[in-house]
């Protein structure tokens, strides 16, 4: 009786799964929807935070692109988080990689809460006007939209940070911007809840991180020819 071979067959060619690294554009598609729905958030709201609901009817329209637009951003995101891990690759740590993660999704998470709150807003308000406006769900709806805005804005700065220190004790990335990324952290970590318009440094360091990644790709490309 012959005993069957447990040894792979030569002729089967095992393809390991990589990731392209055009993906890292998924970081420059997150930061230009993110960069366009806070624009049209904060041109539409009278102020931060709006104490009048008019704005949910006069930019109806402006408010509801925002809303759609986000989970779009929300997905290339997730691109991106597997663009720094593949970065890093066997030099990733199990801890950081942990607290990496977490925060990364945990940011995500609060983003949607905090669209899901306004669009939410938006579909009450739209639904009775006048009752709405005068009613106090529009005062607390407004508190939560806050809360978050504050949540999400730290989940970022543990996120940014931890990036920051994984690419300090690999250097993957150069030293510049791991300086660039601990401050940036340290001020939405500290000063969210009075600096909330400093929302904006996410995408732009998205963005950031994502343009450092291309080029350099493309260099080491270069010079392996």
């Amino acid at each position: 009786m012959t005993g069957e071979s447990n040894q792979p067959d030569p002729s089967v060619t095992v393809r390991s799964l990589r990731t392209p690294h055009s993906a890292a554009f998924a970081g420059i598609a997150f930061a230009i929807l993110t960069l366009v729905v806070m624009v049209l958030l904060h041109t539409a709201l009278p102020g931060d935070p709006p104490r009048e609901p008019d704005w949910l009817i006069t930019h109806d329209r402006q408010v509801r692109v925002a809303v759609t637009l986000m989970p779009f951003a929300v997905i290339a995101f997730l691109w991106f988080m597997g663009v720094l891990r593949d970065l890093l690759g066997f030099r990733e740590d199990q801890f950081f990689s942990t607290i990496f993660l977490g925060s990364g999704l945990l940011f995500l998470g609060a983003v949607l809460v905090w669209v899901s709150s306004i669009a939410a807003t938006l579909a009450a308000a739209n639904a009775n006007p006048t009752d709405f406006a005068e009613s106090t769900a529009y005062a607390y709806a407004g508190s939560w939209i806050i809360v978050m805005d504050v949540v999400f804005l730290r989940m970022a700065g543990v996120f940014m940070m931890t990036s920051a220190t994984m690419w300090l004790r690999t250097e993957a990335l150069p030293r510049w911007l791991v300086i660039v990324t601990y401050l940036s952290a340290v001020v939405l970590l500290i000063a969210a809840p009075t600096l909330r318009p400093f929302r904006v440094a996410i995408p732009v360091w998205v963005l950031v991180v994502s343009i450092v990644i291309l080029a350099t790709h493309r260099r080491a490309a270069a010079g392996g020819r």
